[in-house]
């Protein structure tokens, strides 16, 4: 800002001295050629002292971008020719003309030496261009700019103030480390002078400085303090800017300049109740520059201290309620009040009243200020959820909003609203929302309705009908999860087989073109195939199904060009377990399946060559293998409240038959590789966690459950281990507690918290183990860890030990904090209560 307001004065005072002034003009002018030559020749034959104006003229009425070259060129070539003139009285004209070029783009790097020189005159119109030139052609990269240092220093303790007042800015412009270092002190005995004009620059070059050199703030903290008796407005807004930047770099120095929070109020107070002053009053609201900026330092003095928050109280309150929210100069005041109270340790009416503010800004007709609103609301939704609660109405409103952005954030706000109490009501604004909304918003609606749901669904019944309503709607948008997780709550709910298979039946009658709905219908079908032909169903309206009407929609779906080999998949095992549910029309299902033992793809041809192999080979086994899958049982292990995330993610059995191999089936060690090398160097190789939702081969026979080899045994329960902290860093805590489930098993407990001020996003934790030992981690309860300990993250992992080797367990830890990624590394050598 103080670049560009210096070169707006300057660039005019050029153009007037230029005009009116014959010491930028000194060479004769030429006449203009003649009527006869072109526009080209008329730029050719142009004199290369014309004034900043006329060339500025010139290059605009350039018809192509050579022609405009050209000017500049012979233009930089003159200016080129007088600078190597020692005794030039042009020297600030040709600098001035310069600088133009270089806002165009042009390189203007040979006037660098030329800004030096300039600096150094004793003239200030000079010295002014000079300076301005500095500001843009130097950077402290450039060893060109050590050259000004000397003369930087002079001009700082020179009579006149708009000397001085060129040398700070130009110091806080491009002032490089070793550059601070040494003016600092003079920084510091200007903050001190008696002139407020001085005293304001000299401030916010001091912020310069401490933002280069931390330890210079120790400096600049005592001549901080005495500038909040300063009457100037400007001065009082450079010394809070100046404490604000030396607060947030020092914790000693934060906690020193607690005590001036009574000052600050009664500053903020000032202002508050001053009548009207023309010199700073911006639509009604006095000085709101000011004001923004001890709210903002005010919010940083009083986070995390009672008293310092208690002091300020009755101000916020204040200003709260007597701010003008009319104008957007007041809602920018009222903004930071709300964030101020909302960020310290303020009464529960005060975090209310600016709830309720928030909500105002809900209904204003500014987009923006709508965003910031539901922005801050996300934040506070945890803390703060019934206060939020009472605007639910004006959020779910602004889902119909125009603008992507607004739509975006209600949508994550209207999701962070779902509650027991209301999820009736909010599911019917959101399945509503989904039917219209953007595509790019599709998947995200469709995820957070799926959570929703998982956490306060009324009944089963009411689940199930919400999940298939979502994937008839945004079927092709919903995350990878979504049938395993739909299948296990079908399964799981046995009172509701027969209306399930009649309800996805005809939705893929319907619509074929939603894989997921279809990959669940066909699912079911095949399971449940023989209550979809009986036609009786209660829940529901009965439609006779005939056994050639199942298999002519599973074949449908077989042959459909929309369907992918995952669906076709699906749809060929629905197609084989009908051959044990129907009796009429076996010798149709063999031939379909075997029409694909030739196909293409590798896993439908490999699915097909099974089921022709089970017809052929194993056509005893058949009604064994092929029977309806048992009950899954919901983990009861981590949170019992229905708030994990965790329990949507379960395991989904598939029935398949491989001959001649065993009925779990475990990959070849070269196959296995250490997750990320996390154990590089150890005795004992590792094997990556499957990701959650990933499907476990197994066979069912007759005989009941291969697999339950301990069945009817009940083991104690065994104590709950104490739990332990594993990671603890940059305010990332991990901790880590086991249950032991059985003689091998193992089930350890991941709580990671955040104890920042700063949001985190995209958390997520990778573990590896010995490759002898079996890992599965279980889907995290969320990826967002709030500020300050508002919310965790949990995460299961199941461990399998049965060689007994030596436990250990190497974690990553991977995050995203202000928009940079964070990673770390740790490694758990004992688990506690083994």
């Amino acid at each position: 800002m103080t670049h560009y307001s210096m070169f707006l004065s300057v660039n005019m005072l050029s153009f007037h001295n230029s005009s009116h002034n014959t010491t930028f003009t000194h060479t004769k002018h030429t006449p203009p050629p003649t009527r006869t030559h072109t526009h080209k020749h008329t730029h050719a034959a142009m004199s290369p002292s014309i004034p900043l104006q006329e060339m500025i003229r010139a290059i605009r009425s350039a018809r192509t971008q050579c022609e405009e070259r050209g000017v500049i060129q012979r233009e930089c070539a003159a200016i080129r020719a007088q600078f190597r003139q020692t005794d030039s009285g042009a020297r600030s004209h040709n600098l001035a003309k310069l600088l133009y070029v270089h806002m165009l783009g042009y390189p203007a790097h040979f006037g660098q030496m030329e800004c030096v020189r300039m600096i150094a005159s004793p003239r200030y119109s000079e010295k002014r261009v000079g300076y301005l030139g500095a500001m843009m052609l130097l950077d402290e990269k450039q060893d060109a700019s050590l050259l000004i240092t000397n003369s930087i220093k002079n001009d700082l303790a020179h009579s006149n103030q708009y000397v001085q007042s060129l040398a700070l800015c130009t110091l806080a412009c491009m002032g490089s480390a070793e550059m601070c270092r040494d003016l600092a002190p003079e920084i510091e005995r200007l903050l001190r002078a008696s002139n407020s004009y001085i005293k304001k620059k000299a401030a916010l070059c001091a912020v310069h400085i401490v933002r280069k050199v931390h330890e210079l703030g120790e400096l600049f903290a005592p001549a901080a303090r005495s500038l909040l008796v300063e009457k100037n407005h400007g001065v009082l807004h450079g010394a809070v800017v100046l404490i604000t930047e030396l607060c947030e770099r020092s914790h000693e120095t934060l906690e020193r300049f607690r005590k001036i929070v009574p000052d600050l109020v009664q500053i903020m107070k000032g202002l508050v109740i001053s009548g009207y002053s023309p010199e700073h009053d911006v639509a009604g609201i006095s000085d709101p520059f000011l004001q923004v900026r001890i709210l903002r330092l005010l919010r940083i003095l009083g986070r995390n201290n009672d008293v310092a928050s208690d002091a300020m109280n009755d101000l916020l309150a204040q200003v709260a309620t007597n701010t003008d929210s009319t104008k957007t100069v007041g809602n920018a005041v009222l903004y930071e009040t709300v964030l101020t109270v909302l960020d310290i340790k303020s009464e529960s009416g005060l975090r209310v009243l600016a709830v309720n503010i928030l909500g105002r800004f809900l209904l204003n007709n500014d987009r923006n200020i709508r965003y910031i609103a539901m922005t801050s609301l996300q934040k506070i939704v945890c803390t703060d959820h019934n206060a939020v609660q009472r605007h639910r109405g004006t959020i779910v409103d602004c889902l119909k909003d125009q603008d992507a952005s607004v739509k975006r954030r209600a949508l994550e706000l209207s999701l962070a609203l779902v509650s027991a109490t209301n999820i009736r009501t909010m599911m019917k604004e959101l399945l509503l929302f989904l039917s219209s909304c953007p595509p790019e918003l599709k998947s995200h609606a469709a995820s957070g309705i799926f959570n929703a749901a998982e956490r306060y669904a009324p009944s089963q019944r009411w689940h199930i009908d919400t999940i298939l309503h979502v994937l008839t709607t945004a079927g092709g948008d919903v995350r990878d999860e979504t049938v395993p997780n739909l299948i296990q709550l079908i399964t799981n709910t046995s009172e509701l087989h027969c209306y399930t298979v009649h309800k996805l039946y005809r939705a893929m009658l319907t619509d074929i073109s939603q894989p997921s709905l279809v990959q669940v219908a066909c699912w079911c079908i095949g399971e449940y195939g023989d209550l979809l032909m009986k036609g009786e169903c209660q829940e529901t309206e009965a439609i006779q199904v005939t056994e050639d009407d199942a298999l002519d929609a599973l074949e449908t779906v077989l042959q459909s060009h929309m369907s992918s080999p995952a669906t076709r998949g699906f749809a060929l095992t629905a197609t084989m377990k009908l051959s044990t549910r129907i009796t009429d029309n076996v010798d149709r299902i063999r031939s379909i399946v075997s029409i694909y033992g030739s196909c293409l793809d590798v896993e439908l041809q490999q699915r097909a060559v099974e089921y022709n192999a089970l017809f052929k080979k194993y056509d005893h086994m058949r009604a064994a293998v092929l029977e309806r899958m048992p009950v899954i049982e919901k983990n009861s292990l981590g949170d019992t409240n229905g708030e994990s995330m965790g329990e949507t993610m379960k395991e989904i059995q598939t029935a398949t038959v491989k001959k001649a191999e065993p009925l779990l089936q475990q990959q070849p060690a070269n196959q296995v590789c250490d997750l990320l090398d996390l154990l590089g160097g150890s005795e004992e190789p590792l094997q990556p966690s499957p990701a959650p939702g990933l499907s476990i081969n197994t066979a069912s026979t007759a005989g009941g459950d291969l697999l339950d080899l301990l069945g009817g045994f009940e083991p104690t329960p065994l104590a709950p281990a104490p739990t332990v902290t594993v990671y603890d860093k940059d305010g990332v805590a991990l901790t880590l507690n086991c249950e032991k489930q059985s003689d091998s098993g193992l089930t350890v407990t991941l709580i990671a918290s955040n104890s920042t001020d700063s949001d985190i996003s995209a958390f997520t934790l990778q573990a590896a183990v010995p490759k002898s030992v079996q890992l599965h981690m279980k889907a995290p309860s969320g990826d967002a860890l709030p500020a300050r300990g508002a919310a965790k993250v949990t995460q299961l992992v199941v461990l399998n030990n049965p060689n007994k080797v030596s436990l250990k367990m190497r974690i990553r830890v991977s995050y995203t904090r202000q928009g940079s990624p964070f990673q770390d590394t740790v490694q758990v050598d004992s688990f506690p209560g083994l």
